[in-house]
Parts: structure tokens; C-alpha cells; sequence
């Protein structure tokens, strides 16, 4: 369709196209004026999620603001919320209130539940843009009930915000309490344990004593070796059958002394029997004391020797002694090696569970005091106020759109008439038609005259 054909229509169907945007306008102006005022008031809170939070000194991540802010959105338009302006206003109790219930639902369901149904559908919840603001609106027939459910809202949101936030804290607060009484309970068991431990076996300072029994146990360790190198000695002196050759006996000053008065003596004897004989009496006198000698000898080497198989009996009893005493300290350094494990393990025992109820009483204090706050991160930046004016109906921008949307369906009614009654307005018509070109067209006298210059009619008039 050409722009012409376009043109030809509106000029043919003009009638039908005024009328139809006429009664438009005429019927969305009426209406508005007609329809019942609507007030608007609106209340506006501040939420502070970039402040550090109070209890725990942490500050929330910028990347996460988003979705904060779209949760607090979501919480205002909460039923939760609507139920808890309901209960504020005690809507529930005005008989206005609970008529429209009934006329509503035939007295079925919850009367709080209808009520914060009707208040949701005339919320308006929105963003300021770039900022932490958020506008609570709120749009009745009565200005002071829309500024009164407006401010409402302010205050019941930031009052739903509290008890989500300290709810759960309660009930963490409760579990950490109980737990905070059986860590207590399995701190006192290690404790009484360990105690009992130290008393049953009469533990006081365990590392002094075990100090004290590994000393001993060093001493007798290294008497022990002496001692057995002293009766290794014994027991090889004691094993050489020959007197005359133990170490003890060469050595010894008296057997030294006799052996040397022997010796002489035999001197002596030798020469008096060389020069005298063999009869003379004073051979037979040295003969006699040279018996004598030997005789003291003898019994000089006997008592030394048998005083080496003496020292090497009491060398082998000391050795035996030392040997039980080094078995029964390296018993009780055992037993006291046993003891310290036990107790280390009964001391870890304790540890652990004093860090346990430590972790657990720190966290119960910190879910306490949680549940105990009262503050939220809302603060009311404006309440709303009375509105003078109505938001709704807006007289103007609905005339506004009732003169737009009747241009549309002026013009749209008109070229549906057109083609459900086709004319011929122009030649496109006739060649779109016919699928024929147009050879001439035959015009009326009247547009005949129209197209013919001013000179030629008066020319044609002389």
C-alpha cells in the first residue's frame, strides 16, 4: 500500500476514525474521572550492609551487596511481614476488616492471612538505583491509612529483619549451651580421671622422679660393670691352682719378707753344712728354722690365697646384688616410663577437652549475645507523611494515552472497515486489483479545469 492509498483512506473513512477516538477519549476520561482516588504514601529505609557487622567485626563483600539487597526486597513483600503490620495495626480487630473477610471468603481460612494478602496486592517495593535505599509504598482510598500501613511496614520489616537475625541465634545459643554442659561434664570425667590416676599410684611431680630412678639406674649400671670387671679378676685368679704365682701373694710384703728369710736361711744352711757336716748342731738349728720359715710361709701364702677365693665369693655376691637392684630399677624406671605415657595420655585427655569447652563456652557467649540484640541494620530515613494529592486515577497522562490509543484504534477501525468493503480510490487500486497496467485515467470537468493553467483559461475566454 502506497502512501497515497494510505491517505485516500483516512480521507474516506474520516467519519469512522473521529468517532471512534472521540468515544475513546470521551470513555477513558470519563472513566478516570469517575474511577475512586487512590493515595500513595511512601516510606523509605536505609539498609547497611558495608558497615562492619557490630558483633564479629566483619564486613560484607562488595560482590554480594546485589544479592542482599535483592533478599531485603524480598523480605519486605513477605507475607511475614504483612502479617506483622496486620497484628501493629490490629487490623484483625476492626469489624470493617472482618465483614469484607467474610464477604470475601465466607468466613473460610484466616482472617490475618486474607489481610496481609489484600495489603501485599496494594505494596509497591522498589530500589533507589546505585544505593542502599529502599522505597515501601503503599496505595488506599484513605491518605492517612496509606501513610499509617507505609510506616507500619517500615517498622515491621526492620522488626522481622531482628528476629531473622536472632531466631537462629537463639537456637544456636540453646545447642551450644547443651553442648557447652556435656563438654563441661567429659572435662570433669578427664580430670577426675587424671586425679584419681595420680592418687592410685601416688604420682606427684612425675618428671623429678623419673629423674631421680634414671640416675639410679645409671649408678647401678655402671657399678654393675666394675663390679663384674673386679670378679672377672677374681674368678682368674681363682681358677690358677697355684699359690705362689696369684698376683696377690707375690705381691704381699709379708710373703715377700718370709721368702727373702727363707732364702737367707738356705744360705745359711748351705754353708754350715759345707763347712761343718750335716751332725753339727748348728746345722740341725738352722735346719729347724728354716722349717720354720717355710712353714710361715706356707701358711702366709695359704691365708692370702684363700683371702683371693673370699673377695672373689663376695665380688660374685655383689655382682648378684647390683645385677637384682639393676633389674628392679630397670622395673620401676619401666613401670615409671608406663605411669608418665598414661598420664601424658590422660593429661592430652584433659587438654583436649578443655580446648573443646573453651571453643564451645566462647561460642555459646558470642550466639548469647546475638540473641540478645535488638538493633537492625535498617534505619528509617524518611516516614511517610499524609499525601494532599491522590496518585491514582491520573486524570492527565490517562487522557494522554486515551488520545494515543484512539488515533490507533480510530485509524485501525477505519482500514478494517475498508477491507471488509473494498473501494476503488485511486489507479494502484485498479492495477493491484486487476494485475493490469493503467493506460489512462478519465478525471471530472471540475479537477479538468483545476489542472489547466491560468493563462490558457483566460486566452481561451478572449
Amino acid at each position: 500500500m502506497s502512501f497515497q492509498q494510505f491517505l485516500l483512506i483516512l480521507k474516506a473513512r474520516w467519519l469512522v476514525i473521529v468517532a471512534v477516538f472521540v468515544l475513546t477519549v470521551a470513555s477513558i476520561t470519563t472513566i478516570s474521572l469517575l474511577m475512586p482516588k487512590q493515595f500513595s504514601a511512601t516510606s523509605t529505609v536505609v539498609v547497611d550492609i558495608k558497615s562492619p557487622d557490630l558483633l564479629t567485626g566483619m564486613a560484607t563483600n562488595a560482590m554480594m551487596s546485589n544479592s542482599i539487597m535483592a533478599t531485603q526486597l524480598d523480605i519486605v513483600r513477605s507475607p511475614r511481614v504483612a502479617k506483622e503490620v496486620v497484628r501493629m495495626l490490629q487490623l484483625e480487630q476492626s469489624p470493617e476488616s472482618v465483614e469484607r473477610w467474610r464477604e470475601a471468603t465466607d468466613g473460610k481460612g484466616v482472617l490475618v492471612d486474607w489481610l496481609a494478602s489484600s495489603l501485599q496486592r496494594n505494596l509497591e517495593v522498589l530500589p533507589s538505583r546505585e544505593s542502599n535505599v529502599i522505597n515501601i509504598t503503599f496505595t488506599a482510598a484513605s491518605p492517612e491509612f496509606a501513610a499509617a500501613v507505609a510506616n507500619a511496614y517500615a517498622q515491621a520489616y526492620a522488626r522481622v529483619n531482628v528476629n531473622l537475625r536472632v531466631g537462629p541465634a537463639r537456637q544456636y545459643a540453646d545447642f551450644f549451651e547443651q553442648q557447652g554442659e556435656a563438654a563441661r561434664a567429659r572435662l570433669e570425667k578427664a580430670q577426675r580421671e587424671l586425679s584419681e590416676y595420680q592418687k592410685a599410684n601416688g604420682i606427684t611431680s612425675l618428671d623429678d622422679r623419673m629423674d631421680v630412678e634414671t640416675t639410679k639406674l645409671n649408678e647401678l649400671s655402671a657399678q654393675l660393670t666394675a663390679v663384674q670387671a673386679i670378679s672377672a679378676e677374681s674368678r682368674s685368679k681363682r681358677a690358677n691352682g697355684r699359690q705362689d704365682v696369684l698376683v696377690d701373694v707375690m705381691q704381699n710384703s709379708l710373703v715377700q719378707s718370709l721368702k727373702a728369710d727363707v732364702a737367707r736361711t738356705e744360705a745359711k744352711l748351705s754353708e754350715a753344712t759345707s763347712r761343718f757336716g750335716s751332725a753339727h748342731p748348728a746345722v740341725s738349728s738352722l735346719e729347724a728354722e728354716l722349717s720354720t720359715l717355710r712353714s710361715r710361709l706356707d701358711a702366709e701364702m695359704r691365708r692370702v690365697s684363700a683371702s683371693v677365693s673370699t673377695s672373689d665369693d663376695i665380688n660374685r655376691q655383689r655382682e648378684a646384688q647390683i645385677q637384682a637392684a639393676l633389674t628392679a630399677q630397670k622395673t620401676r624406671v619401666l613401670q615409671l616410663n608406663r605411669d608418665r605415657d598414661q598420664l601424658n595420655v590422660l593429661r592430652r585427655n584433659v587438654d583436649s577437652a578443655q580446648r573443646a569447652y573453651d571453643v564451645i563456652l566462647a561460642r555459646a557467649d558470642q550466639t548469647g549475645i546475638e540473641s540478645q540484640v535488638n538493633q537492625a541494620n535498617i534505619v528509617l530515613l524518611n516516614a511517610a507523611s499524609v499525601p494532599a494529592t491522590h496518585s491514582k486515577p491520573r486524570v492527565f497522562i490517562n487522557v494522554l494515552v486515551s488520545v494515543f490509543l484512539g488515533v490507533v484504534l480510530g485509524v485501525g477501525i477505519g482500514f478494517i472497515i475498508e477491507l471488509l468493503n473494498r473501494r476503488v480510490r485511486c489507479a494502484d487500486d485498479l492495477s493491484d486489483v486487476l494485475e493490469m497496467p493503467v493506460l489512462g485515467q478519465v478525471t471530472s470537468a471540475a479537477q479538468l479545469i483545476q489542472n489547466i493553467p491560468q493563462n490558457q483559461l483566460k486566452l481561451a475566454a478572449s
